[in-house]
């Protein structure tokens, strides 16, 4: 219960950060932060009834720059939410795939890489989607620069939290 996610919004309700429960409810107790969602029930001590917070958001303003993605495994993964976008087969055994093979000039970009499962990737080999017969599901683009994100897996299991994310809508 106590590792359990918990999204934290900035005062002016934008995605900040995810602390774990046992974080949150300090944050709560301290008066920093205020309960915005309830998605867990209750917790006793001995001062009282707690709420286990679900989204909770910050009493003050903090200021922060947004810092462009950097393109890593993970934030492919992500982007295209752990499916293959060639067959659309949704898990965790992917790799990576240049859309236009290196060997022809294709370049190391968020627009000519995207997840592939294993058996995809070996039939796609190097040629490029039209030379293989292998259509993409969703053409690749760079994430837009929202600053904080969401990661997938999180998603799938707080559903509550699309509502307070601006690139979910």
């Amino acid at each position: 219960m106590v590792n359990q996610p918990v999204l934290v919004l900035n005062e002016n309700y934008l995605p900040l950060n995810i602390c774990r429960v046992r974080r949150a409810v300090v944050l709560v107790l301290v008066g920093k932060a205020e309960v915005v969602e309830n998605g867990r029930g209750y917790f006793s001590a001995t001062s009282g009834k707690y709420e286990i917070p679900s989204v909770i958001r910050l009493v003050y303003l903090i200021r922060r720059r947004a810092h462009p993605r950097k393109m890593t495994k993970l934030e492919i993964f992500n982007r295209d939410k752990y499916t293959c976008q060639y067959c659309g087969k949704e898990g965790k055994e992917l790799t990576l795939d240049h859309v236009m093979p290196r060997r022809n000039n294709g370049q190391h970009t968020w627009e000519n890489i995207v997840a592939a499962c294993i058996p995809c990737n070996r039939r796609k080999a190097g040629r490029t989607p039209a030379e293989a017969g292998m259509p993409l599901l969703r053409q690749p683009r760079a994430p837009g620069n929202v600053g904080f994100y969401i990661p997938f897996q999180y998603l799938k299991l707080r559903a509550e939290w699309e509502k307070y994310l601006p690139h979910t809508k």
